[in-house]
């Protein structure tokens, strides 16, 4: 009996220590438990590339978000699925945001990551931000009336590759061949090399197709070319492309190309000059539409927005390493001069 009691105090204080531990950890998981019950809507956001790539189309998504009254972190949470250049994990990364059941699942400027969620979900809203005929591509049954679970931008980025050889004949005129690299699986490349080889065909010029989706496949398409003395290059507008922009421009720069892109981005980074829609803008815009989506409008009421403003950029640096003499009137209407 002597040893029994020593035994029971030591249970009981064994108890006590369970008790203080348990209570302990009750503490410590609340915090945890009251995440759990965050009741702020959940946006999937879907993309090709990383982040790093493309902070400033974040930026300008979260500035579209704030002007319809939403901030990540204080009333919406934000889902991220960066593919990281593995296009053929978007099909995948948009099942597992419908699983979850955002709220919407937005796609900026990546064509390929808005077919993907539309083949996800018909249910959970889909904004996207697109450079070609959402309707062509089965997004929407209409610009004008949807009709379905997605809405969005489109820039028709694809259709203006006969005004961006136009301007690249101006900066080179003694341009007699065009070098151009598409992504092969790209729901852009299409209609970009349909207006590209009409325009060319037109102006007496001939187009070489490189075709890439890696870093290793743009280096070996470069390879190939032989004498490029005579060529200029044009980008094909393309996310997964544009992720790998810094490989693009040195094969470009290491053959002195005089070069015409879709976006500014190429421009600050070294290319010659870029044309096309104000990408910014049209993302910014994507994100006021989340915005108005999370407060109860439906994708199929919201008409597609066209973008309207289209932006020049010129590199005079880049000029003048390649001996490119930008021709006055073209540098007069330049929306922005890289000196």
């Amino acid at each position: 009996m002597a040893i029994g009691r020593p035994t029971r105090a030591l249970g009981a204080a064994m108890g006590r220590r369970e008790f203080l531990a348990l209570a302990c950890g009750a503490a410590v998981a609340y915090p945890t438990a009251a995440r759990a019950q965050d009741t702020r809507p959940v946006i999937g956001f879907l993309h090709v590339g990383s982040p790093a790539e493309n902070a400033k189309r974040l930026a300008a998504f979260g500035e579209g978000l704030r002007d319809a009254g939403f901030v990540e972190g204080e009333n919406v949470t934000i889902e991220y699925r960066w593919a990281e250049g593995h296009a053929e994990r978007l099909d995948e990364m948009a099942a597992d945001l419908a699983s979850r059941r955002v709220a919407v699942i937005v796609t900026t400027a990546v064509t390929a990551a808005a077919v993907a969620a539309k083949r996800a979900t018909r249910e959970i809203p889909i904004v996207f931000a697109v450079g070609s005929d959402p309707v062509a591509l089965g997004l929407v049954e209409s610009l004008s009336h949807p009709g379905g679970n997605a809405t969005g931008v489109t820039s028709l980025n694809a259709s203006l590759s006969a005004k961006r050889l136009q301007l690249l004949r101006e900066l080179a005129p003694r341009t007699a061949r065009c070098v151009t690299m598409v992504n092969p699986t790209s729901p852009l490349t299409g209609p970009f090399l349909d207006g590209l080889q009409g325009a060319a065909a037109k102006w007496g010029l001939r187009v070489t197709v490189l075709r890439a989706q890696s870093a290793a496949e743009i280096d070996a398409g470069f390879a190939s070319l032989a004498d490029t003395s005579d060529a200029a290059f044009i980008s094909a507008p393309d996310a997964l492309l544009y992720s790998l922009r810094a490989r693009l421009l040195a094969e470009i720069a290491r053959r002195a190309l005089p070069s015409l892109f879709d976006v500014p981005e190429y421009v600050e980074e070294g290319g010659l000059a870029s044309y096309g829609n104000d990408f910014m803008d049209a993302i910014r815009q994507a994100g006021v539409y989340v915005g108005r989506i999370l407060k109860g409008a439906r994708p199929a009421d919201l008409p597609v927005v066209q973008a309207q403003k289209f932006v020049l950029s010129i590199n005079l640096k880049t000029a003048a390493a390649l001996g490119v003499e930008i021709p006055p009137t073209l540098l007069a209407s330049a929306d922005e001069v890289i000196e």
